[in-house]
């Protein structure tokens, strides 16, 4: 019955694999924008009840009371977490002043072999 009213011709619901690509991406970057805006959020949450509840706690209140469906929400602690985790942990910022005061320069591996060529090409 409803297949004279919405032909198929008109209402296509195969997509051509090009499109297809296109919405996947679409939706994955759309995705990424909700959960860091999920996570800036829940660091919010924290930081605004750390006197009130513990970190953990104020984090299943944020989930809970922002109706996050699972797959989403176990995302946004643990990215939630690695935030909070990089400020506690003092090795991750010792190692990365390290590495800022580390002056070599860049190992350039295309050079290296580019410059094999040419001495090869010359004999």
């Amino acid at each position: 019955m409803f297949g004279k009213w919405f032909p198929e011709s008109i209402f296509n619901r195969k997509l051509s694999p090009s499109a297809e690509k296109r919405l996947r991406l679409a939706q994955a970057r759309a995705e990424e924008s909700v959960i860091r805006a999920h996570v800036d959020n829940a660091l919010m949450f924290v930081d605004t009840l750390a006197e009130d509840m513990s970190f953990d706690r104020a984090l299943d209140s944020y989930v809970r009371v922002m109706g996050i469906p699972e797959p989403m929400a176990s995302t946004v602690v643990t990215r939630t977490l690695v935030v909070l985790g990089e400020e506690l942990v003092p090795y991750r910022r010792r190692a990365q002043e390290n590495a800022e005061d580390d002056q070599r320069p860049a190992l350039r591996l295309n050079d290296a072999s580019d410059a094999k060529g040419r001495a090869v090409r010359r004999a």
